[in-house]
Order: C-alpha cells, then structure tokens, then sequence
C-alpha cells in the first residue's frame, strides 16, 4: 500500500476497534483540542504546552481508553479484546500503563532528587519543580513515540512505524473532523457508534486488522 492508503487503514482499524463509545469519543474530541492548543504553545511557551498537552489532552484521552470503551467481544468486528490487544499498531493499554507509570513518577522522582541523578545542572535545578517535570514530560513524549516507531521499523517496516509517527502527530486534527458530532449523538442518547459512518478500505495484505 502507498503511504497515504496506509495512514487511512490504520486510522480506520484504530477508530473502528477502539472507539465505539461516543463518550469516548467527545472526550477525544476535547483532547484534539487541547492538543492543538498544546501545538500552538509550542512556539509561546514550552512549559505550559507540555502542561497542556499531558494533563489535559492525554489524560482524557485515555480517561475514554480506559474507562468508557468496553473490553468485552467486539460484536461489530466479531473478534475479542485480547485480539484487538495483541494485534495494535501503537500502544495498547498494557503499554499506555507502563508510559503513564513513567509519566507518573517521573516527577515524584524530581522531588526527591531535583537533579533527577545529574541530568539537570545546578542552574537548572534552579529554574524549578514544574519548569523541570514539563522538560521531563516532553522528553517522555517525543522518546514514547520515537521508541516505537524505530520498534515498527523492525516489526512491521520503515513505512508502516512512520505512518504511525504522523499519525500520531496529525491525530488532533483528524479526531476533531470525526468526532465533531460525538456530543450531539449523546445528547441523543446514542451511546455507541455502529461504524458506519466511514468508508473502510480494503484490508492491509499481510497485515489483517492490526490498528494503530
């Protein structure tokens, strides 16, 4: 498949497995926007992008995850949680755990040692708690996504780990144009989305359903 035909499977195999649950879906919406805020922070300030990009977007982001979809069989796609699990692209939810743990601690940990073992100089330490944790978490963020798209390289080729890495990236924009009408299909009372509101490509050859 050429790239862009990939990005649409892997978009496709993401939303279809793992967001059924219009609230789920809203709070990704929510998240989309935040990240864009995060985006435009960037260039502003640092410290509050990363602040807005992990408290407010990735928290709900995966407060939908974990909390709103179901994680019995999948009747629409007729295979299991275990199977979606094991077949993900991305981070499934045992290893969105383990970088949330990372992202957890890492500033407990620079309570207890404000040079976090040396990385930051004196200087630097001097600059604060909450200064230090936003450079922490942008570390954790770029290093999460770079991790795996080298670890797809091997998995799955170069081209299917950087469809995934702009996926990633382009994932705001792409949530907002989906799932604009989420809250509307709640206030319906609609609370699951029968997936047919988009186009599925044909399936990856070789692949068979593995989601970003």
């Amino acid at each position: 498949m050429t790239f862009f035909e990939e990005l649409h499977q892997q978009r496709w195999d993401d939303h279809r497995f793992y967001h059924h649950n219009r609230v789920n879906q809203t709070l990704h919406l929510m998240s989309a926007c935040c990240f864009l805020t995060s985006y435009v922070l960037l260039f502003v300030n640092p410290v509050w992008a990363v602040m807005v990009g992990w408290l407010l977007a990735m928290l709900l982001r995966q407060t939908g995850h974990f909390f709103f979809e179901p994680k019995t069989y999948d009747e629409v796609n007729q295979v299991s949680h275990d199977y979606k699990e094991s077949v993900k692209v991305g981070y499934n939810l045992r290893r969105k755990l383990v970088l949330l743990s990372i992202w957890f601690l890492a500033p407990i940990v620079l309570a207890w040692q404000p040079s976090f073992f040396g990385f930051f100089t004196e200087a630097e330490v001097g600059r604060g708690l909450i200064y230090n944790t936003a450079i922490l978490w942008l570390i954790i963020g770029i290093g999460a996504v770079v991790a795996r798209t080298v670890h797809l390289f091997f998995l799955m080729g170069v081209q299917s780990g950087l469809v995934w890495a702009f996926k990633i990236f382009t994932d705001p924009f792409h949530d907002i144009k989906i799932y604009h009408r989420a809250p509307l299909h709640l206030l319906r009372g609609e609370m699951y989305d029968d997936m047919s509101e988009w186009y599925a490509p044909r399936p990856m050859s070789g692949v068979g359903g593995k989601t970003a």
